[in-house]
């Protein structure tokens, strides 16, 4: 699943007219270098979801990118409203997924990652909820979302706590089971169009031991304000 829903507040006013996942980094849309990746990866299919200008999205990717076949979870016909947030989005979204499945924000350029087919299946055989992957914290958030224990795991470090943070880079490999009780209690496909952030559920599932990371070391940036576009953007 691709995250494609959002506003971009921080990034207007390229996004008043323009998804930001559409917004071109080295002359690609940015949701191409993921689409790119997942492709060559061999992922059988990708769902992005919708939200803000949403109806562009479909008119500029269509139904298949290369050999991976394109869906969409709308969530707002109107392409004006708010989006459900990550988990919000992923439970309109879960009709459409597989048990397990890939998960990675739009809004990210990450060109060295790899979807890599033995992760994902080291992934299922186990009894994570979640898999994530960790970056060094950049500028804009030096305090970092999420510790690393010598075992793999992800936690959730208390305040004061000395060990190192690093920032989740909103790449990841979730299970379907994440989005059911006792984890989350939005009903499958968010009929009501609840809200909800995927934080919460991820902190309950690494409090029982079940969500794992890794530290991702290749080029990443959160494409979140006009400078850093353009930093990518500048030879």
């Amino acid at each position: 699943m691709l995250l494609a829903a959002g506003r971009g507040e921080r990034m207007r006013p390229l996004t008043d007219h323009c998804p930001k996942p559409l917004l071109e980094v080295q002359g690609r849309p940015l949701l191409q270098w993921h689409l790119q990746a997942l492709a060559q990866a061999g992922v059988p299919r990708a769902v992005i979801n919708t939200a803000w200008l949403g109806a562009q999205i479909p008119a500029r990717l269509g139904t298949a990118f290369d050999r991976l076949p394109l869906a969409y979870s709308h969530e707002d016909p109107t392409g004006q409203g708010q989006p459900l947030e990550t988990a919000g989005g992923i439970a309109r979204a879960l009709p459409q997924l597989a048990p397990v499945f890939w998960l990675a924000a739009g809004d990210v350029f990450a060109p060295d990652f790899v979807f890599d087919a033995a992760a994902a299946a080291a992934f299922a055989a186990s009894d994570q909820l979640a898999h994530l992957w960790l970056v060094a914290n950049p500028e804009h958030h030096p305090e970092g979302d999420f510790g690393l224990s010598d075992q793999g795991l992800a936690l959730d470090l208390p305040a004061g706590d000395p060990r190192p943070r690093w920032t989740y880079s909103t790449i990841a490999l979730l299970r379907a089971e994440l989005f059911a009780p006792p984890w989350c209690d939005i009903p499958v496909g968010n009929p009501l169009g609840a809200r909800a952030a995927l934080g919460p559920l991820l902190r309950r599932a690494m409090a029982a031991g079940r969500v794992g990371a890794s530290l991702y070391t290749g080029r990443w940036t959160d494409v979140g304000t006009p400078a850093r576009l353009d930093a990518l953007n500048t030879p």
